[in-house]
């Protein structure tokens, strides 16, 4: 397709009377990444799940592949309004939260497995080659019979990647992925969201790691209380920022 795989237009998001985001515009095209950087509280996470419609923004458009979302309702009201569509394109925006949230009564290839035959209604045995696969993919193939419990964080984390993969999604949405680790597990995620990146796939990234932000992405968006303060390609942004605000933020991130 020529078009974005996600469009964001004028999103506004609001909690009650706290306004989290308050007009913002991303656009991703095909087998780019777009990470997006900023302080606690910044809206980044809210951004993302209001992509994959986890969370009702209360005005403006997400567009998915060239299809609007279809809404019902207005302001803190506001809720989509074909449950098939939704379902669509949230099975096709798969997404790999801090929390690792595997299922601790499953094996590894049972929880990258379950969302493809349960939601999807693939053939188990296809599954079942295709979840060894991503697992093999992110590092772990011999993890296959192991529960979440006898994994390491990074390791529970990479099969987290593994299920998103298993869903062959149209982007993938990725929500502080290495904040929960300690740094030696973090490079191991590092490195399989970088292999990923390098593959052409489209990705949305909420990261505290500059330098992976720095490495991985074609375009870097910097959001301050709820708007974009300043974003473009990473040897810009990073070399050169041009608000006070995003100096400051980088000063205090990135190592000297």
């Amino acid at each position: 397709m020529n078009g974005p795989i996600i469009e964001i237009r004028n999103l506004h998001k609001a909690y009650g009377a706290l306004e989290v985001l308050k007009g913002v515009d991303i656009s991703a095209q095909q087998g780019h990444v777009i990470s997006l950087i900023g302080s606690s509280g910044s809206g980044k996470s809210t951004l993302l799940r209001c992509a994959n419609l986890l969370e009702n923004s209360q005005l403006g458009d997400v567009i998915f592949c060239g299809e609007p979302v279809t809404w019902k309702g207005q302001g803190l009201g506001r809720h989509p309004g074909d449950h098939a569509q939704m379902i669509r394109i949230r099975t096709n925006l798969s997404m790999v939260f801090q929390q690792f949230n595997l299922w601790a009564h499953m094996t590894i290839l049972q929880n990258v497995m379950e969302a493809p035959v349960t939601v999807l209604k693939r053939d188990r045995a296809e599954v079942a080659e295709s979840a060894r696969k991503y697992l093999d993919k992110v590092g772990i193939g011999d993890k296959c019979d192991a529960y979440p419990g006898m994994l390491s964080g990074g390791q529970q984390q990479r099969a987290a990647i593994a299920r998103a993969l298993c869903m062959e999604p149209k982007a993938l949405l990725f929500d502080e992925p290495t904040s929960a680790l300690d740094p030696e597990l973090e490079q191991e995620v590092v490195k399989v969201i970088k292999n990923l990146a390098s593959e052409g796939r489209t990705m949305l990234v909420v990261t505290h790691d500059m330098r992976m932000a720095r490495e991985i992405s074609n375009h870097v968006v910097f959001l301050h209380q709820g708007l974009i303060e300043e974003e473009g390609p990473p040897e810009e942004l990073f070399v050169n920022p041009q608000s006070e605000r995003l100096r400051g933020f980088l000063s205090a991130t990135v190592p000297a």
